[in-house]
């Protein structure tokens, strides 16, 4: 019988959950939320991650009175991260990966190697948010920044070191960042040190499930945590969610977390590097208990976000409920677009880069919030289709079940899309995977549950979960036609 508190840090919001295990269940209360989100700083998209902990701290205050809390883990997107000096705050406020800055250095990276040789030295697909571009433009723009600095730390690490003082950097937060070497599990030195990023601001990596020490005194005082352990989950939000999948024993299933992200992939016993895997843009990050995600980063309900945060602004509708129903409301499968298409990784303007994509793809255009909803949720599913079978191809397994978790595991539009669209079965839940799997690896490191195995057990006793069938309508084989068909920049 214990009690554990959450830090669950996204893009879009950030939680404290308190989590009780009794008798093999978990348990779970949110008892604190805030909003997060890039602010604007001299023209460049930051975090304001001295927001960002004082919400932290509050939430650790309240979930103390909640019960005698054994430990504490901090979870968190990847890619982002902060440059310290000593044990100061922290040197500059942490770019967001949706800055400019990304998609300039990630060019200046490709005149210096070759997409080949850098997934050969570290095993992770080029994408122009990852870490090691975000540290190329600071090694090209800001390099008396780099010089100063003694540590770098992804944003969840950040965090771990403000609440103990040791500075870390947890193996499945920095395996994606394209800065580690996924098959040696170290730095991948030779790539770091030929675009001139320099090894001293490195630390010490650690694995997931490990005590990390007691809070900082003022903080142990100030929250009411004295006896708390902090704990290194699963770092990586993904990472957590994946280790929460329900899935049993046997290799026949793949997961998606599904939020602002749709990440699509499978577990393995080892990274799967070569060329075939290379030039499909798939990814090798590092899960729990010795796995190895093996997964594709895809635009997921971002697209349906920003569509949200115009039609807000703009006094029309702000609700993800009511986007759904007028979503069923409009007419299926009449118009697609590719969200992997370049154009939708950028933001502004989505609205209109939906309609401009129909348009000069010669389908209807989709005007109303229903219609927009709904040709970005079916053409979602059919990607996931297209990725699946490539899945089934790169691996040589025969997928049947694809286990949905996160938030988008509420859509049931979208759920039942995506079972018609891949023709495979969708199990859908738990919502809160991110924050269970953080909760229940922390009970691994206390020693009150066994491994991965033990994780998935108690989620399947603590979590209901929806199956959804693929439905025989024939028109989604024509849709999967119409979709492979259509350009993407």
């Amino acid at each position: 019988m214990s009690d554990y508190l959450a830090i669950d840090l996204g893009a879009e919001s950030g939680r404290i959950i308190h989590g009780s295990l009794r008798s093999g269940r978990l348990r779970m209360k949110e008892v604190h939320r805030f909003s997060n989100g890039a602010i604007t700083a001299n023209g460049t998209l930051r975090w304001d991650i001295v927001r960002i902990f004082r919400e932290i701290r509050v939430g650790l205050a309240k979930g103390a009175k909640l019960g005698r809390v054994k430990s504490v883990a901090c979870d968190s997107w990847g890619v982002d991260y902060v440059l310290l000096k000593g044990d100061g705050p922290l040197l500059s406020l942490p770019f967001t990966y949706r800055d400019e800055r990304s998609f300039r250095s990630y060019a200046m990276a490709m005149r210096k190697f070759s997409e080949k040789q850098l997934f050969e030295g570290t095993g992770i697909a080029s994408i122009s948010i990852n870490t090691l571009y975000q540290l190329l433009d600071d090694a090209t723009n800001r390099p008396e920044l780099l010089k100063m600095a003694d540590k770098f730390l992804l944003i969840g690490d950040y965090v771990n070191f403000l609440l103990t003082g040791v500075a870390r950097a947890e193996e499945t937060l920095i395996s994606g960042s394209q800065c580690w070497d996924v098959r040696r599990r170290d730095w991948a030195w030779p790539v770091l040190r030929r675009l001139g990023i320099p090894k001293h601001i490195f630390p010490r990596p650690v694995a997931p499930g490990v005590k990390l020490g007691k809070l900082r005194p003022y903080l142990a005082a100030e929250t009411g945590l004295r006896s708390a352990e902090v704990v290194t989950t699963c770092v990586h939000d993904t990472a957590a969610a994946v280790a929460a999948v329900p899935a049993q024993a046997g290799d026949d299933w793949a997961y998606l977390s599904s939020g602002t992200w749709s990440l699509l992939g499978v577990e393995l016993p080892k990274p799967l590097v070569n060329e075939t895997v290379r030039k499909a843009r798939y990814t090798n990050e590092v899960g729990f208990g010795g796995t190895s995600r093996f997964l594709k980063n895809l635009v997921g309900l971002w697209i349906l976000q920003e569509c949200r945060r115009e039609w807000s602004e703009r006094g029309e509708v702000s609700d993800y409920g009511e986007i759904v129903r007028l979503a069923k409301k409009a007419p299926p499968l009449r118009s697609f677009i590719r969200p992997d298409d370049q154009r939708f990784t950028r933001r502004g303007d989505m609205v209109a880069k939906v309609q401009a994509f129909c348009r000069e793809t010669r389908q209807p255009v989709p005007r109303t919030h229903g219609e927009i909803a709904r040709c970005v949720l079916e053409s979602l599913a059919l990607l996931y289709r297209v990725e699946m079978d490539a899945l089934e191809k790169l691996t040589g397994r025969k997928l049947s079940v694809l286990h949905i978790v996160g938030g988008g595991s509420r859509n049931d539009l979208l759920n039942q899309a995506t079972a018609d669209a891949t023709g495979r079965t969708v199990v859908a839940g738990p919502v809160e995977a991110t924050a269970a799997g953080n909760i229940l690896i922390q009970a691994v490191a206390m020693k009150e549950i066994r491994g991965l195995k033990g994780v998935r057990e108690v989620v399947r006793k603590s979590f209901p979960s929806k199956t959804y069938r693929p439905s025989s309508d024939a028109r989604w084989a024509g849709a999967l036609r119409s979709f492979k068909s259509l350009k993407r920049a």
